[in-house]
């Protein structure tokens, strides 16, 4: 990957949505929203205090995440959009 996230950012690829609804109708395109789930491809080094002490991240590469609907900014790299954002805009990750 050609792109590395600084301090406390997050890559994350979306997970692609449900094509189906659970009573087996078919979601056109135009109906479907974003899903909200992603999978961390790179992780920066995690932010830092005042006293210059760095700050963990909580997350890695390969976890599976939940994040806020409006979260991060979108970006292409190689031809592949992914979303750019704080670790602070994820809510959780999923085990």
């Amino acid at each position: 990957m050609a792109l590395k996230p600084l301090h406390d950012r997050v890559l994350v690829r979306r997970t692609e949505s449900d094509e189906k609804t659970a009573g087996g109708l078919i979601i056109p395109e135009s109906a479907k929203e974003k899903p909200a789930e992603g999978e961390v491809i790179a992780c920066g080094e995690g932010a830092r205090k005042d006293s210059g002490e760095l700050i963990e991240m909580a997350v890695k590469e390969g976890d599976k995440i939940l994040f806020g609907k409006w979260s991060g900014t979108e970006v292409t790299v190689d031809g592949e959009e992914l979303l750019m954002m704080k670790e602070s805009d994820i809510l959780g990750i999923i085990a």
